[in-house]
């Protein structure tokens, strides 16, 4: 089963979850030693992607940021950057926000014990200020322990900047520790969603199927076809006009140009290791000067996850609908703030975006023994959704690239 691809073992260990939690539902599962240790892989999974959170997005965001050396280049530049991810990213949230709210995938799902949560339990901000103070941790250390996560990205931003702007030598030396212990982390994740992902998968089908039979199968089929409308919109509509608008030119040049990469990005489901192919597609085929595809794009590869954020947003307002919860303006309002704030933190490798959903479900206030088992049948079709949304993922880095660059004056597609 080793040499299978990670797609194939999670498809067949969802089979077998199915089968086995297909038997379970006629017999006293929960009082069942075998069932209890199937189901208790699940949680050991779950429990491995949550270790992981903080110390991924906190050295994720850091490297980030701290790579912007050049002072001069964080002006006109990077004011122009960070709007563009910024407003991208903005709109494929409230596409993912809107879809989910009108097709309404996991309306009419019954969980069995599972669903009954208690709404009162949700963290409702009182206001757009109130949330930017919960930003600010008193503590971070405390707010990593406490998985406050809005205060964990405040913080590692506000040093990832800290970083690039000390002398020459310290720069150095701390940049190159949390790159070693963003690569290290980024190899924990490797390894968790490679060899653990399929056993987990397991056993949380087995634990959804034993309580909720094929019910939420129907919903999660429903999700996938709601997120993949979204990407579709993003990446069709969305992100051709905006590049139209910008750059007077026909979209279609530049999905010529990148064409390698897109493929590239959506075999490998991480824009990190397509990032020297799109790098080379953009010099060479759109024309962009190396300055600024070196400086957008890398930049891109880590806090620029349209796809990422449309996901979560999406993913959330679904796991709210399957728990029975009516999330109000407020809530859905943080829910768009913490998705655009963990897209952020989005390491670029396969499936790092369903490990982030638990930031925006924490932020809202969802107990974790209550999404576990939702986010874990979803992990079970993520496939698919994580290829396209990858190929999201880094058109909109080239095209932010070629806009800026045209922006700058530079002159693209003259080999077209």
């Amino acid at each position: 089963m080793t040499k299978l691809k990670l797609h194939w073992q999670i498809l067949i260990a969802m089979v077998f979850g199915i089968g086995i939690g297909l038997y379970f539902q006629d017999t006293e599962f929960n009082s069942n030693k075998l069932y209890g240790l199937i189901a208790s892989f699940g949680t050991i999974f779950v429990r491995l992607l949550k270790m992981i959170i903080v110390p991924l997005i906190f050295t994720s965001i850091i490297t980030g940021v701290a790579s912007i050396k050049d002072s001069s280049r964080l002006g006109r530049l990077g004011i122009k950057t960070l709007l563009y991810y910024t407003m991208t990213s903005l709109f494929a949230i409230i596409i993912g926000l809107t879809l989910t709210n009108l097709i309404e995938p996991g309306i009419g799902v019954e969980l069995g014990s599972n669903g009954s949560f208690d709404a009162s339990n949700l963290k409702t901000p009182g206001s757009p200020a109130e949330i930017l103070i919960r930003m600010v941790p008193l503590n971070p250390f405390n707010a990593a322990a406490r998985g406050d996560m809005l205060g964990i990205i405040f913080f590692a931003i506000f040093l990832g900047i800290s970083i690039s702007r000390v002398k020459n030598q310290q720069q150095s030396t701390l940049s190159n520790f949390f790159e070693s212990m963003f690569q290290a982390i980024m190899k924990m994740t490797e390894t968790i969603i490679k060899f653990v992902a399929p056993i987990g998968v397991l056993g949380l089908i087995t634990k959804a199927v034993a309580n909720s039979g094929f019910e939420i199968f129907t919903a999660v089929g429903k999700y996938m076809m709601t997120i993949a409308f979204g990407l579709s919109i993003h990446i069709f509509f969305v992100l051709p006009l905006f590049f139209f608008l910008m750059t007077k030119t026909n979209p279609m040049k530049h999905f010529k140009a990148i064409s390698s990469a897109m493929a590239t990005a959506f075999s490998t489901s991480s824009s990190s290791a397509t990032l020297p192919v799109t790098m080379k597609c953009v010099k060479e085929n759109a024309g962009v000067s190396n300055e600024t595809a070196s400086f957008v794009l890398p930049m891109g590869a880590t806090v620029n996850m349209d796809g990422t954020a449309l996901y979560e947003c999406a993913g959330v307002i679904f796991i709210s609908q399957v728990l029975g919860i009516d999330l109000s303006i407020s809530q859905q309002f943080t829910v768009v703030i913490t998705a655009l704030l963990a897209s952020i933190g989005a390491a670029g490798i396969p499936s790092a975006g369903l490990v982030m959903i638990f930031i925006v479900t924490q932020a809202v206030g969802f107990r974790d023994e209550d999404v576990a088992l939702i986010i874990g049948t979803m992990l079970a079709v993520d496939r698919p959704l994580d290829m396209f949304r990858t190929m999201v993922n880094i058109t909109s880095d080239s095209i932010g690239a070629a806009v800026i660059a045209k922006s700058e004056g530079e002159k693209l597609y003259q080999n077209s």
